[in-house]
């Protein structure tokens, strides 16, 4: 199957999901008190806003409910940064195994639910085992990670925890992705930082009715 004809299968699902996650949303927003940002219908977006609204909903899992209900506030950014999720998403030189595996190991750091809840079943479904993902998500090195995912999951939290990446991992990153692949893994690591950080600033949470990733208490 073609991957435009697996983007146009799941943009159906999504669709449908994401009226189910509106429907859902509580007003008293997930920690007990009025939304910081009340979650968006498409029916109540502006002029502006609808026609990144109308990309949104073709490719997110959420929606425009998830980091997307605070970005739309800001439509031009929101269209930017849609642009560069296309790219990090559907056109990266990345694997998209190694892709979403990265995007869990920012989830796992940031302890985003949103993130973890919307991307561990497409690592899943790229070939990430449930034992690697398991692991990561009780905050220890994965075992039993492949080789390509050693060496992402070293480059990935080296830069995230230490600020500078080693040469030697730095070296397996190159020969596993090449220097296009290390920017791209670059520029994906730092986004979802930035996904993570509007998730966490507006108080988003999994629909209600889900279970969250992560409980209270856990490190």
């Amino acid at each position: 199957m073609s991957l435009l004809s697996t983007k146009s299968i799941a943009a159906v699902a999504i669709v449908a999901a994401a009226g189910g996650w509106f429907a859902a949303q509580s007003s008293s927003g997930a920690f007990g008190r009025e939304p910081r940002f009340p979650q968006l219908t498409m029916d109540q977006l502006t002029p502006a806003q609808r026609p990144v609204g109308e990309k949104i909903m073709k490719v997110s899992s959420v929606g425009i409910g998830g980091p997307y209900n605070p970005m739309i506030r800001s439509p031009e950014m929101a269209q930017r940064m849609y642009d560069l999720l296309d790219y990090l998403r559907w056109h990266t030189s990345v694997p998209t195994r190694l892709n979403e595996f990265a995007i869990l190991i920012q989830g796992r750091l940031w302890r985003s639910q949103v993130e973890w809840y919307a991307h561990y079943p497409l690592a899943i479904k790229a070939g990430l085992s449930e034992q690697v993902a398991a692991d990561l998500k009780a905050n220890k090195r994965p075992e039993g990670m492949k080789p390509d995912e050693a060496a992402v999951y070293d480059f990935c939290m080296e830069l995230s925890t230490k600020q500078a990446v080693s040469d030697e991992t730095f070296a397996r990153a190159k020969a596993v992705l090449g220097d296009q692949g290390v920017v791209d893994l670059t520029t994906l690591t730092g986004t979802y930082v930035t996904v993570a950080m509007l998730l966490s600033m507006a108080e988003e949470s999994v629909p209600p009715g889900k279970e969250p990733p992560f409980k209270p208490g856990e490190r």
